[in-house]
């Protein structure tokens, strides 16, 4: 007999009356945001997506491949899913132009422009924000020196990321309700927005990282998309100066190369690109600990590896100090968090990392904290008091 989910019956009964549009702000590659995406879409089956681009690649598609998913005049542009980032400046106009009119309720899943979509007074609109436009913001000066652009251009870039900043506080007043991916981030919607914000964590796919116990290898896993923010780099570093520890990395990305070149001759360092869900989820099984050092808005990996139950040593800011907990919880700690983005920090955390005795039990009852059916229950206690 098949098993009822509650949560997600509750979510699609309550919807059902509602024509939905889920706006995203571009479909290139599977990470966090679109993880949401997908429970959004079990959510809300009958619902059309929106987006700038849709490149994904086949194999990753998922539920979008049952859904009917809109995109603008930039998806006929040559190599658009290798230059979609240069044409972020026009991406507002492009948002704005998609005919929204014959839904009732609009979901934007907003990193960057979805929240700029135009509605009207007969709808709701409500955005799930993983993070106010980062390169607008607080990563403005980190954009601009990791892009090195030469004068002309840098003063350009600079200017163009004004207009973006002025845009994007400008069409906050376009959203009826804003929900904030973390506490973290729900701090960024207040004070760049001036609104307040619910806050629903991203979901943790339980049974894709099922529990297991068994003992741990030698070697330590970081996983991610490698682009500078992400700062892999320090980890390779810490590693490269730490011969008796093994690293292995696991994404890929425009840091790859450099990446490889910080590691060469490392031979404790294996960076293995990208690598499908089965071969990740192994590796995070085998890994001794995560290693995680981005200061991120929330950040789904932790968990998942937590959900495996393999213990986190993270960056001490941002999402992972809602996921994460450090040795003052006692039996219920699952990591232990460095102080400093930088690799003297991290080897430090990682002497500390060793000498904890983490029950990877605990670390699989924090990831259920964070599961999909938690993420279905808080959005129909939402869907109730905004469609009421």
């Amino acid at each position: 007999m098949a098993i009822i989910n509650a949560p997600l019956a509750g979510l699609q009964a309550l919807s059902k009356g509602y024509r939905v549009a889920i706006i995203h702000d571009w479909l290139v590659v599977s990470g966090g945001a679109e993880k949401v995406l997908d429970a959004l879409l079990q959510a809300f089956p009958h619902a059309e997506v929106f987006t700038t681009v849709y490149a994904m690649p086949q194999e990753e598609r998922g539920r979008l491949a049952e859904h009917v998913v809109h995109t603008s005049w930039l998806q006929r542009l040559p190599r658009i899913r290798d230059h979609y980032r240069y044409y972020l400046p026009v991406m507002p106009k492009v948002m704005a132009r998609f005919d929204l009119s014959r839904f009732d309720l609009v979901i934007s899943s907003s990193h960057a422009v979805a929240k700029g979509v135009v509605t009207h007074s007969g709808q709701r609109h409500l955005c799930y924000c993983h993070t106010p436009m980062r390169y607008a913001w607080e990563m403005r000066d980190d954009y601009l020196r990791d892009a090195r652009y030469p004068a002309p251009l840098s003063w350009c870039a600079e200017r163009m990321l004004e207009r973006l900043r002025r845009w994007d506080a400008a069409t906050a007043a376009g959203v009826d309700h804003f929900v904030a991916n973390s506490a973290n981030v729900a701090g960024r919607i207040r004070r760049y927005y001036r609104r307040e914000s619910s806050v629903i964590h991203p979901p943790v796919d339980l049974d894709a990282f099922p529990f297991d116990p068994s003992p741990r290898d030698d070697f330590y896993l970081a996983a991610s998309r490698l682009v500078p923010y992400k700062r892999l780099d320090i980890v390779v570093e810490a590693f490269r100066d730490m011969p008796n520890k093994r690293l292995r990395v696991v994404g890929d990305g425009p840091e790859r190369g450099r990446l490889e070149a910080l590691a060469a001759g490392a031979e404790n360092i294996e960076i293995l690109g990208y690598q499908p869900r089965d071969v990740l989820r192994r590796l995070m099984t085998q890994a001794r600990g995560f290693v995680f050092a981005a200061d991120e808005d929330f950040g789904i990996m932790p968990l998942e590896a937590q959900a495996v139950g393999t213990p986190v040593l993270a960056l001490g800011r941002g999402g992972a100090l809602e996921t994460v907990l450090g040795p003052e919880h006692g039996d219920a700690a699952t990591g232990l968090f460095f102080a400093d983005q930088c690799a003297d920090s991290l080897r430090a955390g990682l002497d500390a990392f060793e000498t904890l005795a983490i029950d990877p039990q605990a670390c699989r009852r924090q990831a259920e904290r964070f599961s999909t059916e938690q993420f279905w229950s808080r959005w129909q206690s939402l869907l109730t008091s905004s469609l009421s």
